[in-house]
Order: structure tokens, then sequence, then C-alpha cells
């Protein structure tokens, strides 16, 4: 029991921001939402993306604060693919899922699915690049 407060504790520390944005995107998932006609909007498929802002804040979120919290100390790095890739996908699909079944007012798509793993995908590519830069970074300072 002790050791679950000690992960709470610990995920409370170093992962804030992403835990703001995870319970934003719970919310927007499974609120009632006004009936907007897209055709007004003049943005074809804006569902989708907003579907790919909200995986993309959340996933890059989950990175920022992974490679922030890790800066000093090396972790390991499949811990960061878990948590910043394979959990907000998985999660997106459990979203889709619980739509379905246990909502009236929404309905759950493949294709928000899929526009939640580019938004994911999209954030993982940056949260690389930036990653490998800052590594070279402070490599190359190291030898000076």
């Amino acid at each position: 029991m002790c050791s679950i407060f000690r992960l709470v504790g610990y995920v409370l520390k170093r992962y804030p921001i992403s835990l703001c944005i995870i319970l934003t995107v719970t919310y927007l998932s499974f609120f009632k939402p006004p009936q907007i006609d897209e055709e007004e909007l003049m943005i074809p498929y804006f569902d989708k993306v907003v579907h790919i802002c909200m995986y993309f804040g959340m996933s890059g979120m989950l990175w920022f604060e992974f490679i922030r919290a890790h800066r000093r100390q090396a972790a390991p790095l499949w811990h960061a693919w878990i948590g910043a890739v394979a959990c907000p996908i998985l999660f997106s699909g459990a979203v889709e899922l619980l739509q379905s079944y246990c909502t009236t007012y929404r309905g759950g798509d493949w294709f928000d699915f899929a526009a939640n793993s580019f938004g994911v995908g999209l954030a993982t590519a940056m949260a690389w690049m930036v990653k490998h830069r800052l590594e070279s970074v402070s490599s190359s300072s190291g030898h000076d």
C-alpha cells in the first residue's frame, strides 16, 4: 500500500501538466458537445484535426516531462515508450469503445482512433528529434 502512495506522489511530482491534459482530454471525450455544423466551419475533417491535436498534446507533454524528469539521470527509454506512446494509444482505444458502448450521445469511431494514434506518432517523432538534439548538444559541450 505504501508503494502505491509513493508511485502516486512520483507521478504527481514529475508529470503534473500531463495529468491535467489527460483529465482535460477525458472530459472532452465524454461531455455532450454542442451541435456544430462542420460545413459552416469551412474546415474539412475538423473533428479529426482536433483529435490529432489532443493526442499530440497528451503524448508530447508526457515525452517532455519524461525528458525533463530524467535529464540528470539515465532512465530506461522503454518507460517513455510505454508511458508516452503505448498508454495514450490504448487510452484512445478505450475511450472510443466507451463512447460507443456506454454513451447515447457519442459514438466510437475507428477514424478518431486513427487520428489519435497519428497525433501520438507526431509527438513521438518530435520528441525523438528533440531528445537526440539535446543529447548531441550535451555530448559536444562535454568535450570542450
